[in-house]
């Protein structure tokens, strides 16, 4: 299951208070002061971890501490340090602060960090003020606050190719034809309810990252269905592979079903909307060998793409095709072997 929200309340620990002492030894009645300093609080710090999945762990347990710094001793001894508080997070975390909205930080590398709350500052120990013409100081400082806050954690998924399209496209069926990934596959809408993530492995150890999207519909953009909540996923991939139904079980026109995805990208973020997109025309094994290339002229007119240009034709089912879109895919990716007619610039 992908837990892609969580919220976490951290608390960095208080600096140790600074000490007063004065140095007592036999035949040393004027030893002067030797009050340590006290220790540095620990840190939260938020790190991005490339074995992490999900947001999981944090929702099962939201309250992260780092410890505090001891206090300074006599005989010029300084506390020690708290520890710090490691929160591990998968990439493509983003951090807002829940109070005000505010992006704190947005975790796209491993091993990325960034300190969510800083330790108090370790107290002054009254040696610190000792000088020529003040030699019996008094003065120690006590340790800094600690800081508390309440994170919200987000997850966007981040894959090379996103599949959108509407429900039942066969985004679902095409990941689990080439990759490891078993998402659920049924023949009825919304069959998947949360994103996939499939590797494909292609001739010369080349390797994608792609991401199965939750199906679409009319309104995504505003909330409606799943789409709303997945939308921002897609922001994340670097190319779109806009999968069509040729054969859709309400009977509506492929062309039009493709123009309403297309829209309700548009209106969720321009951005997204200008991705590089490959068109694919999927379960072409439900359409008779006769009425293939009529049907396929048709829909590529409709859908817009020039004359002399063709979408991509697929089958999850019998594979046919898979491997000519994981290649077009590879190509548009590295920008070098894009080939006419296989993608489209939104």
């Amino acid at each position: 299951m992908l837990i892609d929200r969580a919220t976490i309340y951290i608390r960095s620990g208080k600096g140790g208070d600074g000490c007063m002492s004065f140095r007592r030894e036999k035949f040393i009645p004027k030893g002067g002061p030797n009050g340590g300093n006290g220790g540095d609080g620990g840190d939260v710090v938020i790190v991005g971890d490339s074995s992490e999945a999900t947001l999981l762990a944090l929702t099962r347990h939201p309250h992260r501490r780092a410890t505090n710094g001891l206090p300074g001793l006599g005989k010029s001894m300084y506390g020690a340090n708290g520890d710090d508080r490691v929160v591990l997070v998968p990439l493509g975390t983003l951090v807002h602060d829940k109070v005000s909205g505010e992006l704190l930080a947005d975790i796209t590398e491993h091993d990325q960090r960034y300190i969510a709350a800083h330790g108090g500052k370790g107290g002054l120990g009254n040696e610190h003020f000792k000088s020529s013409t003040h030699q019996t100081p008094r003065e120690f400082t006590p340790g800094g606050e600690w800081q508390e806050k309440t994170l919200r954690l987000e997850l966007k998924l981040i894959a090379d190719v996103g599949f959108v399209g509407l429900p039942n496209a066969g985004k679902s069926t095409m990941l689990s034809s080439f990759s490891r990934a078993t998402p659920k596959v049924a023949d009825y809408p919304f069959t998947t309810l949360s994103p996939n993530l499939g590797i494909a492995e292609l001739p010369g150890e080349r390797r994608m990252i792609i991401a199965d999207i939750p199906g679409l519909i009319e309104g995504a953009a505003d909330g409606a269905g799943l789409g709303h909540e997945f939308l921002r996923h897609i922001e994340r991939t670097n190319l779109i592979v806009h999968l069509v139904d040729l054969m859709p079980i309400d009977g509506s026109d492929p062309a039009d079903n493709y123009r309403v995805i297309r829209e309700e990208l548009r209106q969720y973020s321009t951005a997204l909307a200008e991705k590089a997109e490959i068109i694919v025309l999927n379960k072409i094994d439900l359409v008779a060998d006769e009425d293939q290339e009529t049907l396929i002229e048709r829909l590529a007119g409709k859908i817009g793409l020039a004359k002399g240009e063709r979408p991509m034709i697929t089958s999850g089912v019998t594979k046919q095709g898979v491997g000519e879109m994981l290649e077009a895919c590879w190509g548009a990716l590295d920008r070098t072997q894009v080939k006419q007619g296989w993608v489209s610039e939104g």
